[in-house]
């Protein structure tokens, strides 16, 4: 049985730039990402400084630990998104890379982006959350 996925954006809440405010799944199996962070394989920070090379490496290490589970991108229901920074132009900048990448559809869903003072490896500029509705 593959879960009913159904995103909703109220006509009393303000307009989104992509997500949605409820996503509601009907039935199915549920998957807890951990937090994806900026590691490569080995476990070493990629482009320590480089937000944008950071959410290149989240993007990847979000589609792998996805396919591990055999979902996709389109399957999650929750995103936070955690990023070093109180700047809004460089939240904005994080979201639209996000949302332009390999993981874009992941931010249509219910999603929330954060400006944190750290994270828990030095040079980490950002950490994606994700939760998905499994396929059957």
């Amino acid at each position: 049985m593959t879960a009913e996925i159904t995103r909703i954006n109220p006509a009393e809440l303000h307009p989104t730039p992509g997500y949605h405010h409820i996503t509601v799944v009907e039935a199915g199996r549920t998957a807890f990402l951990a937090g994806q962070c900026p590691l490569d394989r080995a476990g070493t920070l990629v482009g320590p400084g480089d937000l944008d090379t950071q959410i290149d490496q989240v993007a990847a290490s979000a589609i792998a630990a996805l396919s591990a589970v055999g979902a996709r991108p389109d399957h999650v229901v929750r995103s936070v998104i955690y990023v070093v920074s109180g700047d809004v132009a460089v939240l904005g900048a994080a979201w639209r890379r996000l949302t332009g990448s390999v993981i874009a559809p992941a931010f249509t869903t219910a999603s929330t982006l954060l400006g944190v003072a750290q994270l828990g490896f030095p040079g980490q500029l950002i950490e994606v959350d994700l939760t998905a509705a499994l396929p059957g």
